[in-house]
């Protein structure tokens, strides 16, 4: 349950609507019962049982409540009997308890209405809450985890836990109102016959209870089927073209079939409790009201201690708990299923970012020197990938990143933007360790062109934006003239307003990247770190997309990685790494006339 008090923090910022839900739930409660306890005048009316009364008792405390209070319904009927006649009476009852009925409908609407709300505005603020988590964790977070999975937790869990937990707010308010107040009214009507009652009730709780406790562990199950089921789905829909060429679509989908059937016996076992909770409590409360029947007959045959309408209305009066006692019942079940869902949720919000700003964080808005790695050293759990590197970057020059691949270039790009963060040294900018940078105003100083290039089923406009939100149209056109992009962009259907589908998959690669740079542009960084972005590009591409960056990199700090060693004989310095260290630098004369290691991959691709 401690899930479940978590869960239902998220509603405190609406205490006002819970307030009135509570509100309007007790008026609901109040009227049903009303509605209920009318009946006894009307069936002393009918039965022609009004004991004829001068007087009604004074209150002489609540031990002796029932006949203060049958004393003075008895008085008031008599009265109206005397006055008005039978008909006039019953009809101005009925009319009363049409009022209570239509009373009890308005505020039951009410209270369902403002719960509405909360659920709602609840399942808003968790989906709102677990995708700022994700922007806030670091890409090491998403490198171990399923990103079907995530969405999982982002859609169908927050909806089993609206659906579930929210839901069993109402019933978790009313039905035990309910209960308490028909018992109370219960006991006044008679006290006998309610402590028989009781002695059963703990029973029926004990046999819901002990089926509800065996239903957690298959719905946790079944969650973890249902993140699997997206995960494979969004795999499968990215590798298509890979499954296919492959001819392994019989394979995948046996191994998705395989998933699906577990998450279909995980439901099955789940769902199979869940049912268990109405014919359980069905049964249950026939026998107990069965139970009634006889023993209240006996109070009314047996001892006259009990009045035949007293006793109708008794009967009555106990359904009101039956569904109640259901709904409970029902309600356990769903918490216990909703627990699983709440679990997921917050075990992503819990996971802590170990990337996250330091108390005494410092701004940073210009960059004015140099970045400087000092004895860096950085591993991906067990395997060192970088080695005390020591490397100073001056502003205003670029430095090439080269060497085969996993000697370590992009790692230490990532180190730059601190997508992670160094095992041992430091890195440095303008002197301060970027550990005490606020890690926000450190990103901003650096504009990243990576080689996969990123955009967004959106708009060319808004992909550009990102880059700087506010810019103006004439910036905007600027940056993409820049990065060689503007006329491509004009020969598109709606120009800046059209839509590239998901990823920019309406556009070739190279336009693609151009937009990239375009987005660079418009931030305006002062250091820019390029990942192989003409790697992957054609010749035609590659030459617009190289003309770009050289306009990008003109006046600004730059770390280039390069896989086409042509693409960086300008650099001011190139490092070449092997294996995680620095093996040699310098600029590309003076390295081609060592001989080392860089002259070898340089002749390897004139090969």
């Amino acid at each position: 349950m401690s899930h479940y008090f978590r869960i239902l923090r998220f509603a405190l910022p609406y205490r006002r609507k819970i307030f009135l839900s509570a509100f309007f739930n007790i008026l609901t409660v109040f009227f049903s019962l009303g509605s209920i306890t009318i009946l006894i005048p009307v069936l002393k009316i009918l039965f022609q049982n009004t004991t004829p009364v001068q007087a009604p008792l004074p209150y002489q405390g609540i031990i002796n409540l029932k006949p203060y209070l049958e004393s003075h319904l008895n008085f008031s009927i008599s009265q109206w009997l005397e006055l008005y006649g039978p008909q006039h009476v019953l009809l101005a009852i009925l009319g009363v308890a049409t009022s209570f009925f239509l009373l009890k409908n308005t505020s039951r609407y009410l209270g369902s209405v403002s719960l509405t709300y909360i659920k709602n505005a609840v399942e808003r603020d968790l989906r709102n809450a677990i995708h700022e988590k994700i922007l806030d964790l670091p890409p090491s977070f998403f490198t171990e985890k399923r990103k079907g999975d995530l969405i999982a937790r982002l859609t169908t869990d927050v909806l089993e836990i609206q659906w579930a937990l929210l839901s069993s707010i109402q019933r978790m308010i009313q039905d035990p109102l309910m209960i308490l107040s028909t018992l109370a009214l219960l006991i006044i009507l008679s006290p006998k016959l309610t402590l028989f009652v009781t002695i059963l009730i703990p029973i029926t709780g004990f046999v819901i209870t002990t089926v509800g406790n065996s239903l957690k562990r298959p719905s946790a199950k079944a969650k973890i089927e249902s993140g699997k089921l997206l995960a494979h789905v969004e795999e499968h829909i990215g590798g298509l073209p890979i499954i296919q060429s492959y001819v392994a679509e019989e394979r995948i989908q046996r191994s998705f079939e395989h998933t699906n059937q577990r998450h279909f016996t995980f439901m099955n076992q789940t769902l199979f409790r869940r049912e268990l909770s109405s014919p359980i409590s069905e049964v249950l409360g026939s026998l107990v009201i069965i139970a009634i029947v006889w023993f209240g007959s006996n109070l009314i045959i047996n001892n006259n201690s009990l009045q035949p309408e007293i006793f109708i209305t008794y009967i009555v009066l106990f359904y009101q708990i039956i569904n109640p006692a259901k709904s409970i019942s029902t309600a356990i079940y769903d918490i216990k299923r909703g627990e699983a869902s709440a679990e997921r949720i917050l075990s992503v919000l819990d996971t802590p970012n170990p990337l996250a700003d330091i108390p005494d964080a410092r701004p940073k808005q210009s960059f004015d020197h140099s970045i400087s790695f000092k004895n860096v050293s950085f591993r991906y759990q067990e395997k060192w990938v970088l080695q005390e590197i020591d490397l100073t970057i001056e502003k205003g020059k670029t430095i090439a990143l080269v060497g085969q691949s996993g000697s370590g270039k992009t790692t230490l790009a990532n180190l730059v933007n601190r997508f992670y963060d160094v095992v041992e040294g430091a890195i440095e900018l303008d002197g301060i360790n970027v550990r005490q940078i606020r890690i926000k105003d450190l990103r901003k100083l650096i504009g990243y062109i990576s080689q996969d290039p990123v955009l967004f089923n959106d708009s060319i406009r808004n992909n550009l934006l990102l880059g700087s939100e506010f810019a103006n149209e004439e910036e905007l056109v600027e940056a993409a003239k820049i990065a060689n992009a503007h006329d491509f962009i004009m020969a598109t259907e709606n120009g800046y307003d059209t839509l590239i589908g998901d990823r920019g998959m309406k556009l070739s690669g190279g336009q693609r990247q151009r937009l990239t740079i375009a987005r660079a542009v418009l931030k305006n960084p002062p250091i820019l770190v390029l990942d192989e972005a003409t790697s992957s590009l054609d010749s035609e591409s590659e030459k617009l997309v190289q003309d770009a960056l050289e306009k990008v990199m003109a006046n600004r700090t730059s770390i280039v990685i390069a896989h086409r060693l042509s693409t960086i004989q300008h650099a001011d310095e190139i490092v070449v790494l092997r294996e995680g260290r620095i093996l040699e630098h310098g600029d590309h004369q003076s390295l081609l006339k060592s001989g080392g290691e860089y002259q070898k991959l340089v002749e390897l691709q004139a090969f």
